[in-house]
């Protein structure tokens, strides 16, 4: 048997006040785009995992100077007695680790290679989030800017992205990089070789962010917002800095985080072939290539710096993967 309905007595109680009187205040507080996308962050634990090794990493190279005094960690301290001097490999089992040498040391020369291992850290990211910084600011100037204005500015710089995207990047930071060994602009050693790597990567990979804001900006020219801006007399510089530019912080965001671990790729490629970051200095990618001529005397010197490489670029790639799903899910 249906219950008969129950109307409100009197104008009191049917008032919304009074309907809503029991209804507590956070049944009904909504949430905020980056609160929801925080929520679908943290069902994933593959991508909190990532975000985890890879916040990690970071600090370990932020601290990389500090850590390697505070354990007094040399990179490039020689420990020749623990080496065979007859095979050149280091004394014992598994590369000589021991609690002094956790991952055991380099063959031929006997450097720890926990030491060289967080050394060549600061080097890597740095060039990667150097290189990464450089093409989002290109990329997003030029896409928006593209994507906003279209025409000829359109055109022009569409085929200016196709130029870059055609030209032999690996090619150029080869004859870039080993032409300018020996200084270049008032800098030398390190410091050369980092902003070089920086500008090189950066410079040339800007039209893969580029395509993707021109894209997103396409889509939004033409949204409500836009045209109120117009209306109320916004010019094209503010429109593109006050109304476009937030909301493409999310794929900004996204795209970056997925840019890095290539970036990281990238530098540890060009210090493989030796036209990167030079010895004495660690690098990741620069240890492989000494591995190479010794990894028969000692198979763990390419396994260490090479899984260096694969955790660092997995998490970025895992928490740029998370991001992607969390703050666009429409993309899926």
């Amino acid at each position: 048997m249906v219950s008969p309905v129950e109307f409100p007595e009197s104008a009191e109680e049917a008032r919304p006040e009074a309907t809503l009187s029991g209804v507590s205040s956070q049944a009904v507080e909504g949430r905020s785009p980056w609160q929801i996308a925080w929520v679908r962050f943290k069902r994933d634990r593959w991508a909190v995992a990532g975000g985890i090794v890879a916040g990690c990493l970071v600090l370990m190279a932020l601290l990389a100077k500090p850590i390697e005094r505070i354990f007094s960690l040399d990179p490039n301290r020689f420990h020749q007695d623990l080496i065979n001097p007859e095979l050149l490999r280091p004394k014992g089992a598994l590369g000589g680790i021991s609690w002094d040498h956790p991952l055991g040391v380099e063959p031929q020369f006997g450097r720890d290679l926990l030491a060289r291992i967080i050394e060549g850290s600061w080097v890597s990211l740095a060039v990667a989030f150097g290189a990464t910084l450089l093409s989002v600011v290109l990329g997003v100037v030029f896409g928006v800017t593209a994507g906003y204005y279209g025409g000829w500015v359109d055109s022009v710089i569409s085929r200016l992205m196709d130029i870059f995207l055609a030209f032999p990047l690996l090619l150029f930071a080869i004859a870039l990089s080993a032409s300018l060994q020996n200084g270049a602009f008032g800098l030398h050693g390190l410091t050369l070789h980092i902003s070089v790597l920086i500008f090189v990567i950066g410079f040339f990979s800007w039209p893969y962010m580029g395509r993707i804001i021109r894209g997103q900006t396409l889509s939004l020219r033409s949204r409500e917002f836009v045209d109120a801006a117009r209306s109320l007399g916004a010019r094209g510089p503010y429109i593109l800095f006050r109304e476009l530019l937030p909301n493409l912080v999310a794929p900004i965001i996204v795209y970056a985080t997925l840019l890095i671990p290539t970036n990281i790729l990238f530098e540890a490629g060009l210090s493989f072939l030796g036209v990167g970051i030079q010895p004495p200095q660690a690098s990741w990618g620069g240890m492989l290539n000494q591995a190479v001529s010794l990894y028969q005397a000692d198979p763990e010197f390419m396994i260490v710096p090479g899984l260096a490489i694969f955790v660092t670029v997995l998490a970025f790639n895992l928490l740029g993967d998370g991001l992607r799903d969390a703050l666009d899910p429409r993309g899926l």
